[in-house]
């Protein structure tokens, strides 16, 4: 998966906004004004952190060396995915819903 896929990905999902709050250098996918996923575009290769559950977090982690406790977020609820080719494409993409499953369903009960 390059970044061209992971941003056509996102922003197929319902009310995905693509903004850069944090600099140039990464790429933050929000829905309903959350946060799901953040795309450092400096990274090579290249690497995303996503929202998880935390059990599920753990689990990726144990399983997969290219998953780490999310890079500046909170690390219970946050994932670094290093896109290097060990996780498939529908990893990638279950990861990804997860994240934007989990902030939309927050912001739908709000």
């Amino acid at each position: 998966m390059d970044i061209e896929e992971l941003q056509a990905y996102c922003l197929k999902k319902n009310d995905v906004e693509e903004t850069f709050p944090f600099g140039d250098e990464t790429l933050v996918y929000k829905t309903n004004g959350k946060i799901f996923l953040l795309i450092s575009l400096n990274s090579n290769p290249l690497q995303f952190n996503a929202k998880c559950d935390p059990d599920k977090a753990i689990e990726w982690r144990e399983r997969y060396s290219s998953v780490l406790p999310g890079y500046h977020m909170n690390k219970q609820h946050w994932n670094t995915v290093i896109i290097d080719g060990s996780l498939t494409k529908k990893q990638l993409c279950e990861m990804i819903d997860d994240s934007y499953g989990l902030v939309a369903k927050k912001a739908r009960k709000k």
